[in-house]
This record gives structure tokens, C-alpha cells and sequence, in this order.
């Protein structure tokens, strides 16, 4: 009897990693939110002020979006699905909040010519800092999101690296 060959290293394909990695976060998430209903999504009113504080920073950062694409025409065409994210993920906190949410600000500062792409990024990377360490102090579903939103923020840093 021929010996039987084993089997090579075995690679994952882009699918294989996506599926696994959904299902890892998503049990992160269930172990993350997994005490009482009450106390999970009571909301103190110092967490109503952090999340309202995230709504304006992600409103700022729609804000950064819409002044780099005015700056640059180019970039507007090849990154035009990460404004439609943030703005979307902004409406997913503004739900989230409680109460009224003020304005937020457009950032302090434009795009300088020629720069625009590496200005954004810097706006991204701010926001998402921002986001992950509001994180921390949110409960439940409130805090999930804000980790989502944390984490979507980086991959649109990379890609406009």
C-alpha cells in the first residue's frame, strides 16, 4: 500500500478570514453586552454627554470629508464610499443618542494644497481615537457601536494612507 501524501500548508482566502473574523466579533459582542437588559442600556447622564460629544465629532469629520473633497477633486472620486460611511455611521449615532445633540464643528484648520488626502487621514485618525476611547465608558449596544465606528474609522485611515 502506497503511502498516503499529507496534505500541504493550508492558506485562507479572504472569505475564509472575513467569516471568521465576523464570528469572532460577534461573540466579542455577545461576552461584551451579556449582563441584564436594565443595566446594560441604562444610560447615565454622563454617558448621554459622551455620546452626544461623539455625534459632534463624527459630524466634524462628515465636515473634514466634505472640505478635502472640495479641495480635491480626485480624492472626492476615489474615496466618495468612505464620506457616504461616515455619514451613515454618523445617523447610527445620532440614534443612539439620547436627548438633543449640538452642531459639531467644522475642523479648526482646511486642507492645505496638495494635502488633502493626508489631512483627512489625520481627521479619520482623530475621530477614531476619539471614538474608541468614548468607548470605554459607554455600556452595551451604545459601546458597541462606538468600537465599530472606532474600528470602520481605522480601515478608512488605511485606505486613504
Amino acid at each position: 500500500m502506497p503511502p498516503t501524501a499529507l496534505p500541504g500548508p493550508r492558506t485562507f482566502t479572504r472569505r475564509t478570514l472575513l467569516a471568521v473574523s465576523a464570528a469572532g466579533f460577534a461573540v466579542a459582542v455577545a461576552g461584551c453586552t451579556s449582563s441584564s437588559g436594565d443595566e446594560a442600556e441604562a444610560v447615565t447622564s454622563e454617558q448621554a454627554d459622551d455620546l452626544a460629544g461623539q455625534v459632534a465629532v463624527q459630524e466634524t469629520l462628515v465636515a473634514a470629508y466634505d472640505l478635502a473633497f472640495g479641495a480635491d477633486p480626485a480624492l472626492a472620486a476615489a474615496a466618495a464610499d468612505l464620506a457616504t460611511q461616515a455619514g451613515e455611521q454618523l445617523d447610527l449615532l445620532k440614534a443612539a443618542a439620547p436627548g438633543k445633540h449640538t452642531a459639531g464643528r467644522p475642523p479648526a484648520d482646511t486642507p492645505p494644497a496638495g494635502s488633502a488626502q493626508q489631512w483627512l487621514r489625520a481627521q479619520v485618525a482623530t475621530a477614531a481615537a476619539s471614538h474608541a476611547a468614548a468607548c470605554l465608558d459607554q455600556a452595551g449596544a451604545r459601546a458597541a457601536l462606538l468600537g465599530s465606528i472606532a474600528a470602520g474609522l481605522r480601515g478608512h485611515e488605511a485606505r486613504l494612507a
